[in-house]
């Protein structure tokens, strides 16, 4: 919000954020964080009430916040584009990259590497989270959008909401399910046990999840499912799964403690993106591609013929699309 600290005059009765959203070019968004952060003064008094009646004759001075410049880590790594243009960046994230700053998070994440390549982002998650519209976590590879400027950023946090984007994601669990279909609606909140962890807790926030069977191993120990997320809760697909008794191989965290599971990533990859482009309203889809280990343990323990006609991505979402198989 780089701009001249500017008083304005009131001329009817009107409320605060209504007055401002109409005399300034700034999103919803950012006239919140300007009512929030006080930088709007009613006749020289600091206010934060959005909600606030103005009356006649009254000023509003906005005090726009100078942008922070943190300076970024240096990269020693690649993160592969799948698509840009002028509004988003689609990227492959790699499994073991952070996706943005904390002050537990020492080495550079994504946000670091956007930094870096000198992407031009949206503003409205925060100087730490600069174009973060959705997250993955560390260890889960796969697509990812960026928005790179605000309206992008409004237009995709809102599909998320109502559900126009979503991701299928292709996980390796043992043991393997019950049935080709499992649905699992149950609330995630910390856990108070473990505080590293998520769990099913009746006081969290709600929580759903669809699993669809996909393809066994040769010794039938090992199943390759997708994954369709309904809400975007910390955890999700590993919480649910632990709920049902099954894990992801490569998962330390929630999964049972195995000699046999060796693997240093979690198998668990968003393998699919679909969303309303913000400009063209078009719906576009991408894919990202599965890194070489994800690739190599899927290639030792499935059929590889079997395996490259299940996983495709107009498969995956005809398989999402039916009620039962």
């Amino acid at each position: 919000m780089n701009r001249e600290n500017v008083t304005l005059y009131v001329e009817e009765s009107i409320r605060l954020d209504l007055f401002l959203a109409g005399k300034l070019e700034q999103t919803r968004n950012q006239i919140t964080q300007l009512i929030d952060q006080n930088c709007i003064h009613i006749n020289g008094k600091a206010t934060a009430k959005s909600g606030l009646k103005l009356k006649p004759g009254q000023s509003v001075y906005i005090a726009f916040p100078e942008a922070k410049s943190t300076p970024a880590q240096v990269i020693d790594f690649e993160v592969e584009v799948l698509f840009e243009d002028d509004d988003v960046l689609v990227i492959n994230k790699p499994s073991s990259l952070t996706v943005h700053p904390a002050p537990s998070v020492k080495e550079p994440t994504l946000v670091d590497w956007l930094k870096h390549k000198g992407v031009s982002l949206s503003t409205l998650s925060g100087e730490e989270r600069h174009g973060i519209v959705h997250r993955l976590d560390r260890g889960t590879s796969g697509v990812m959008v960026v928005a790179k400027n605000n309206e992008a950023h409004e237009a995709l946090s809102l599909q998320l909401q109502d559900k126009t984007m979503g991701r299928y994601y292709l996980a390796v669990i043992t043991p393997p399910m019950k049935d080709h279909m499992t649905m699992i609606d149950k609330p995630i909140g910390r856990s108070s046990h473990n505080r590293l962890k998520m769990a099913i807790n009746e006081d969290g926030k709600t929580a759903k999840t669809e699993f669809r069977h996909i393809l066994m191993s040769h010794d039938e120990t090992i199943e390759l499912i997708g994954c369709k997320l309904y809400t975007g809760r910390t955890h999700q697909i590993r919480v649910h799964l632990e709920s049902i008794s099954r894990h992801i191989i490569g998962d330390h965290l929630y999964g049972t403690s195995s000699k046999s599971d060796k693997m240093e990533r979690i198998l668990l990859h968003a393998y699919t993106l679909y969303f309303i482009h913000p400009t063209s309203k078009e719906t576009v889809q991408f894919t990202a591609p599965l890194d070489p280990v994800m690739e190599d343990y899927l290639q030792k323990h499935f059929d590889s013929k079997e395996l490259h006609e299940h996983i495709d991505p107009i498969r995956i979402e005809r398989l999402f699309s039916t009620e039962s198989l």
